[in-house]
């Protein structure tokens, strides 16, 4: 079920989570690197804070980006430095922005490892709780 989360400006609907169980890890996660394409700067491979903002309005429906919003949400998940996002740091915020995703970590951790590391049809490793 999709969340209601109210980050002080204003409730969004946290879809996420409904996305993750109709689509599974490996579904979920082709669908946010298709995201970062359509947000990235085609030149630096990246999003940017400029990148960002040009595509809040036709992608985001969110017009009024400020280019200090865009630069405090590249900065919110700008690991390395670099002043922009790889496709991993956005990946990474972007789950770790779903309080309905980060509700079940560790389900979702589990099916990241038996999809990119385990052999077909071998089941997850059992984590200590």
């Amino acid at each position: 079920m999709a969340e209601e989360v109210d980050g002080g400006a204003g409730a969004y609907e946290d879809l996420l989570p409904v996305m993750a169980g109709r689509l599974g890890t490996a579904g979920l996660l082709e669908e946010l690197r298709a995201g970062f394409r359509v947000l990235a700067d085609p030149a630096r491979g990246a999003i940017t804070a400029e990148s960002l903002r040009r595509s809040a309005g036709s992608v985001l429906g969110v017009a009024s980006m400020t280019a200090d919003e865009a630069e405090a949400m590249v900065r919110e998940g700008d690991h390395d430095g670099d002043g922009a996002l790889s496709e991993r740091e956005f990946c990474v915020l972007m789950v770790r922005l779903s309080p309905g995703i980060m509700d079940d970590a560790e389900g979702w951790l589990e099916d990241a490892i038996a999809d990119e590391l385990l052999p077909p049809g071998s089941p997850p490793p059992a984590f200590a709780a």
